[in-house]
């Protein structure tokens, strides 16, 4: 591949290639340097809309993954001088207070049980129950398009579904998913 092409086309093609082949690496090097998935996009996508716009003024960029790294990691190190100024610095107590956005490995394990459990006692219900269950909770129907879809009154849909729920907590608390 040519770098820098000439045609549009050309840039375009070589461009979709370079992409493809590399921005995976750039992602990870700039995701490295912040531990942030969301900068390190924004970092990768700004690097590759430098080199296309280089490309768009003639410069012919002989080595494109090194170009690309250079700017990336140029990017990442103005990030840091600029939130530096912006935010200043915190004490090491106040990160403590924050929480991670994602479960951790063993809340991960722990609600993935759970849900095991929850459905191994589904399967044990009556089919009507289940039914009602799955069609208010996993697909979110809300009364009134449960009764059309069962073909029934919606009072009697509000008093199928206490039922369920309460059958079903009764097992949950059986088996002791749920303590009392």
């Amino acid at each position: 591949m040519k770098p820098g092409p000439r045609s549009a086309g050309g840039r375009k093609v070589a461009f979709e290639v370079l992409y493809q082949r590399h921005q995976r690496e750039i992602w990870a090097l700039a995701y490295a340097r912040w531990l942030d998935a969301d900068l390190a996009l924004d970092i990768t996508q700004e690097t590759f809309t430098r080199l296309w716009k280089k490309w768009q003024e003639g410069e012919v960029i002989d080595n494109p993954r090194a170009w690309l790294i250079r700017v990336a990691r140029n990017l990442a190190e103005d990030h840091g001088k600029s939130a530096f100024h912006r935010n200043g610095t915190q004490p090491t107590q106040w990160l403590n207070g924050i929480s991670a956005a994602a479960a951790s490995p063993l809340e991960k394990m722990e609600r993935d049980e759970t849900f095991t459990r929850l459905r191994s006692l589904l399967e044990e219900m009556s089919p009507h129950d289940r039914q009602l269950l799955t069609l208010r909770y996993a697909l979110d129907y809300d009364a009134a398009e449960i009764a059309a879809v069962l073909d029934i009154n919606t009072t009697a849909v509000h008093m199928r579904l206490t039922r369920a729920r309460q059958r079903l907590a009764e097992r949950l608390i059986e088996t002791g998913v749920v303590k009392s």
